[in-house]
C-alpha cells in the first residue's frame, strides 16, 4: 500500500469513528516525531503495539481484502500463562461493505465482536477438526449475547447494531460489512497479532508501506524501523 492511501484511510477511519460519538486516546494523534520523544516515557504504546494497524494482507487490495484497526489497549502475554496481571485488550475497527476480513482463528485470544454501528456485520464460521484445521461438517454453536446460536458449518451470522458473538480460541471466522461500512467494537484475552493469527490460505497479516508520502500517524508495523 502506499503511504498516502493508509494517511488517507486514518482520515477517513477516523471521521467515521468519531460519527458514533467514539473519541480515540490522545496517543492515537501523535506525530512520527512525538512517538520517537515519547519512545521512553511511553513504553507500554510501544511494547503492547498500540495504535493504527491499516491491513490489506499484503494482497494490494485493500477495498476488496483489508480491515482497519486500532488497538486502544493490551496485555501482556507473558501474563496469561501467569493467569494474572491485564489479560485482556480492546480494538476498535472498521470493515467496509464488502471488503473481506479472510477466513482465521487464534490459537489463544478468545474475543467478543461486536457490532458498534452501520450495517450488518456478517460472519462465515466454522469450528476446528481434531488438528485445529476446518472442519467441513461439524455444526457451530457460538454465543450471541449470551443466547446459544447454531448454524450449519460455513454458516453465516448476520449481527444488526448493538449485537455481539463471542469466539472462542479455535473458532474460524471471516467478516465482511453489508449494506453499510460497519464500527467493529473487539473486546477479547490479550492480542498478539505477531504469532495467534492462524489463516487458511498462505496471507500476510500485515500490509508492504510504498513511502510516497510522510505519514500521518504511525502503524503499529512501522514502530520497530522508525522508533526502535
Amino acid at each position: 500500500m502506499k503511504r498516502s492511501t493508509v494517511n488517507a484511510i486514518i482520515r477517513e477511519g477516523d471521521a467515521f469513528i468519531r460519527s458514533f460519538g467514539y473519541v480515540m486516546p490522545p496517543f492515537a494523534y501523535w506525530t512520527p516525531e512525538e512517538m520517537k520523544a515519547r519512545r521512553d516515557a511511553s513504553a507500554g504504546v510501544f511494547d503492547s503495539r498500540l495504535g493504527w494497524d491499516i491491513t490489506d494482507y499484503g494482497q494490494g487490495k485493500f477495498d476488496e481484502l483489508g480491515l482497519f484497526l486500532f488497538t486502544v489497549r493490551n496485555g501482556r502475554f507473558e501474563d496469561m500463562k501467569k493467569g494474572a496481571g491485564m489479560l485482556y485488550a480492546e480494538k476498535i475497527m472498521i470493515t467496509r461493505k464488502d471488503q473481506l476480513s479472510p477466513m482465521h482463528r487464534h490459537v489463544i485470544k478468545a474475543e467478543d465482536i461486536i457490532n458498534r454501528g452501520g450495517g450488518k456485520l456478517v460472519l462465515e464460521l466454522f469450528m476446528p477438526d481434531a488438528e485445529g484445521g476446518i472442519d467441513p461438517k461439524a455444526e457451530v454453536s457460538v454465543p450471541v449475547d449470551g443466547t446459544i446460536r447454531k448454524l450449519p458449518a460455513g454458516g453465516l451470522l448476520k449481527l444488526d447494531p448493538g449485537e455481539s458473538v463471542t469466539l472462542l480460541p479455535g473458532v474460524w471466522h471471516a467478516f465482511w460489512a453489508e449494506g453499510k461500512d460497519v464500527l467493529i467494537g473487539e473486546v477479547s484475552t490479550v492480542n498478539d497479532d505477531l504469532t495467534d493469527n492462524i489463516f487458511r490460505e498462505p496471507i500476510g497479516r500485515f500490509s508492504d508501506i510504498e513511502e510516497d508520502e510522510a505519514p500521518l500517524h504511525l502503524l503499529v508495523s512501522d514502530y520497530e524501523r522508525w522508533v526502535g
